[in-house]
């Protein structure tokens, strides 16, 4: 019987996704983890391992070799697919850079609602339905205070 994924919040985390460039992103590169075929804890042990290797910029991801980011990975307990992710990341975040200034905030109020936001996260290098659905419910609020 498979298990249930247990559904996390960026609270839990102490984050505001919408009080800060800085909250939106950790919580975008938290989703990225959690989308991955990896357990949830292993991928939180790996994310704090970004924000305490100041690698928790969409800049710093890009400027990292891919060897200090497979290192970083390895280290939290990826132990498959850590130089598929290390690359991953990079072409998301070069992209992320290049058509929204690195900002998902500006991404997000640059969108209509909540579709348009979730499609423009899926042209990402690596943002499938499932890491967009994760970090969306975030934003959710954002969206229902422009339609009141």
């Amino acid at each position: 019987m498979a298990r249930k994924r247990q559904d996390h919040t960026a609270a839990e985390f102490n984050l505001d996704v919408l009080s800060s460039d800085t909250d939106m992103f950790r919580w975008f590169l938290l989703c990225l983890l959690f989308g991955k075929p990896i357990q949830s804890g292993v991928a939180v042990t790996t994310w704090k391992l970004f924000i305490e290797e100041k690698l928790d910029t969409p800049w710093a991801i890009v400027e990292a070799s891919s060897r200090k980011l497979t290192s970083v990975l390895h280290n939290g307990g990826y132990t498959r697919y850590e130089h598929v992710t290390a690359h991953t990341l990079q072409v998301c975040m070069e992209r992320l850079i290049r058509e929204y200034e690195g900002s998902l905030l500006l991404m997000l109020e640059s969108s209509m609602n909540e579709d348009e936001f979730s499609k423009r996260l899926q042209k990402l290098y690596g943002v499938g339905p499932k890491v967009a659905e994760i970090f969306t419910r975030e934003t959710q609020e954002e969206f229902a205070r422009r339609v009141e």
